[in-house]
């Protein structure tokens, strides 16, 4: 299941240096949602990472445990 993500709208002020674009300046919230999406980005990353590494790990289903544990 996939999950829409707002989209949001840059402000950036852009500083030239002899006519070429060399800096961007943001607004200071345009920067922490941009470091928030990319650190969502990370954990996304890690998660698919450590899923690929466990996919062929054993498993056991929650009834077994319950049955094992003698959990009711």
């Amino acid at each position: 299941m996939r999950i829409a993500k707002k989209m949001f709208t840059l402000h950036p002020q852009i500083i030239k240096k002899a006519g070429t674009k060399e800096f961007v300046v943001l607004p200071y919230e345009d920067f922490l949602t941009i470091q928030k999406e990319l650190e969502d980005y990370e954990d996304l990353r890690l998660l698919r990472e450590s899923k690929a590494l466990e996919k062929e790990a054993p498993t056991t289903s929650l009834a077994n445990v319950k049955k094992d544990f003698a959990i009711h």
